[in-house]
This record gives C-alpha cells, structure tokens and sequence, in this order.
C-alpha cells in the first residue's frame, strides 16, 4: 500500500502526541530486502533522506523530521534486509555459539532490540 500519506498520518499523529506533551519519536520499518534505500531505483522507491548521521533512509523521516521536534537518526528506520544483514554478521562472529540460527528466536529479537532501542527515553 504504497503512496497513500501513511507517513505524514504518522507524523501528524505523532505531532498531535507531542502538542499534549509527550516524548515521541516514529520508526518506520521498510520489507524489502534491500539493506537500505540508498541503492535503489528513486523511480521505483521515491527519494532517499539521510540523517544527520549519515544514514540513507525512507522519504517518510524527512517529514517526521519536519513535523515533530526530534531529529531523525539510523535508529529510526530498518528494513528486512538490514536485521537479516545483521544477523548474518553475528552468526559469522559466533555471537550464537554454534547455534541453528532461525527466524524465531533471532531474527524476531533483532527486531525488538531495534525497536525498544529506538524508543529509549521517549514516551
């Protein structure tokens, strides 16, 4: 469902939460496969934002940037790709000690550590 405003009803609501006074930020997790935006087609994906530090990202953090009062940052946004991508690496380091690496427990942990890291300290 791609074009439809999702993001600016997130920013928007997002700016409405933050008006009332709390803490808010928004991630946006992407599906596809890609690591991130940077190397795709702007035909087929829309524009690439890249953070303050330097991470290339969805269109969408541009406007949360510009509806809410919290700089965007790598931590706001993932795709599939990236904690696959992550993973990988861990399993290649030994992180996992030998272990079967699977979709569950593993990658569903990655993608809770992502998110409760990229909420840390807001509301």
């Amino acid at each position: 469902v791609s074009s439809l405003g999702k993001g600016i009803a997130a920013a928007s609501l997002a700016a409405i939460l933050e008006a009332r006074g709390l803490n808010v930020t928004i991630m946006k997790l992407d599906p596809y496969i890609n690591v991130d935006p940077g190397t795709m087609s702007p035909i087929q994906h829309g524009e690439v934002f890249v953070t303050e530090d330097g991470a290339e990202t969805d269109l969408d953090l541009g406007h949360y940037e510009r509806f809410i009062r919290t700089k965007m940052s790598r931590r706001n946004n993932f795709t599939t790709g990236r904690i696959y991508s992550d993973v990988l690496r861990k399993e290649r380091r030994g992180d996992y000690l030998g272990a079967t690496v699977q979709v569950i427990p593993h990658i569903t942990n990655a993608i809770k550590e992502r998110v409760l890291s990229g909420g840390e300290g807001r509301d």
